[in-house]
């Protein structure tokens, strides 16, 4: 890879990026590799690669508990991959930085952890239209133990929040809003930063599901004022099994354990147990040590890119797609939002998603058919399923063109 601290975009154009990649050289079906499903998860660098197998080569040990040579250095890997975190972020403090398995878990963790302590019977979720299953059956869960109401924020039929309707849900009872920044199956951005701030006027704290935009756009978390957000290493062409929770410093001190066992303690006694600083209270057991190695090389690999690079590289060639495949017969584009981030779907008419991405990938085409865990959205726009393509870094509109020509195979296929 290029050492320039940011490349510029015209070598994104120009395609340089894939060769930093190893599975993009594969072929698959005897065809070039065109992987267009980002949104389920990223292909990792040689950069992130080797920094996964040298920890292991190297490195290799538990964390904060050993005092020999290769503790200390395992130790000094894991916390430096968290202050890559928290810079990405732009949080405050390090330690407002918890590792996990990833947005799911971060998601689970805010639920049991602030949401059982802080919702109550009566009171109320906010959700929108929009929500990854993740951001939506775990607060369901907790409505339905504590008895409290979770409240939808309805979108438009371009698949846009109307911004009005969510605010009329905030009411005395909301104790907490959960919304998108990216819709994962459509690729609408939500004006997260408005959002947060309405909700702020009524003295509600908002977590924010970053997963799908962490790849794609620059987050800020003290710009945006969110009280959680929660991002997945694998959609940033890291590891998977690793993810991130951001949360405020003050929040976390306020939050119970998510999960107890060793490293997240200060003392123990049979009769009480005290818990250890921020953020490992939060870190329970061994933790995934290369995995947050791996996250902090790719987290340097995307700035080293140029977050403000691939934002405008991916809007142009998420234009150039949306364009493209509304030029193929029989193609119906699924949501029509103004600013989109990672992805567009769409369905051929008379053929269902799965049949044509089987066919698609004799192609050596690689999309994402189905309900892409958004079931809710997908009986919004009156559809089983989609066909999804998601871009990432090393896209081209080559790929793109690849798709359209695919698509019309698929249409052959099925006369």
């Amino acid at each position: 890879m290029s050492n320039n601290p940011k490349r510029q975009s015209r070598e994104l154009i120009a395609g340089e990026i894939r060769r930093d990649f190893p599975i993009l050289s594969r072929k698959i079906n005897g065809k070039r590799l065109v992987y267009l499903d980002n949104a389920a998860t990223t292909q990792k660098p040689q950069a992130v690669i080797d920094a996964v197998t040298g920890f292991y080569e190297r490195s290799n040990a538990n964390v904060h508990r050993g005092l020999h040579a290769l503790s200390a250095r395992a130790t000094e890997a894991y916390e430096t991959a968290r202050e890559t975190a928290a810079r990405f972020l732009n949080s405050r403090t390090p330690r407002e930085i918890v590792f996990v398995r990833g947005a799911t878990e971060a998601i689970n963790l805010v639920v049991d952890s602030y949401g059982r302590d802080n919702v109550g019977s009566g009171d109320e979720v906010i959700i929108t239209a929009m929500e990854h299953h993740s951001n939506l059956v775990p607060w369901q869960l907790l409505c339905r133990r504590k008895g409290a109401k979770l409240r939808v924020a309805p979108m438009s039929e371009r698949g846009e929040i109307i911004p009005g309707e969510y605010n009329k849900l905030f009411s005395p009872r909301t104790k907490i809003a959960a919304i998108t920044y990216v819709s994962n199956a459509i690729g609408t951005v939500n004006p997260v930063a408005g959002m947060i701030a309405a909700a702020h006027e009524h003295g509600v704290p908002v977590l924010v599901d970053g997963a799908q935009a962490a790849p794609h756009l620059k987050i800020d978390v003290q710009a945006l004022d969110c009280d959680f957000l929660a991002f997945s290493g694998h959609k940033t062409y890291g590891p998977t099994g690793i993810g991130v929770l951001y949360a405020r410093e003050s929040t976390l001190n306020r939050m119970r354990p998510y999960q107890s066992g060793g490293d997240m303690i200060a003392t123990v006694t049979f009769e009480q147990t005290t818990f250890t600083s921020l953020p490992h209270r939060f870190e329970a057991g061994t933790p995934n040590v290369a995995g947050a190695v791996g996250l902090g090389a790719a987290l340097d690999y995307i700035e080293n890119v140029g977050l403000d690079n691939i934002t405008s590289y991916e809007d142009g060639l998420l234009a150039y797609a949306a364009e493209a495949l509304a030029g193929v017969p029989g193609v119906v584009l699924v949501g029509a939002p103004a600013r989109r981030a990672g992805s567009v779907s769409f369905n051929l008419a008379g053929i269902h998603p799965h049949d044509a991405g089987l066919i698609l990938d004799r192609e050596g085409i690689a999309v994402r058919g189905g309900h892409h865990c958004s079931q809710p959205l997908m009986d919004f726009f009156g559809v089983p399923a989609t066909l999804r393509a998601s871009v990432g870094v090393y896209n081209t509109r080559e790929d793109i063109d690849a798709l359209v020509a695919g698509l019309h195979k698929v249409r052959e296929v099925f006369g």
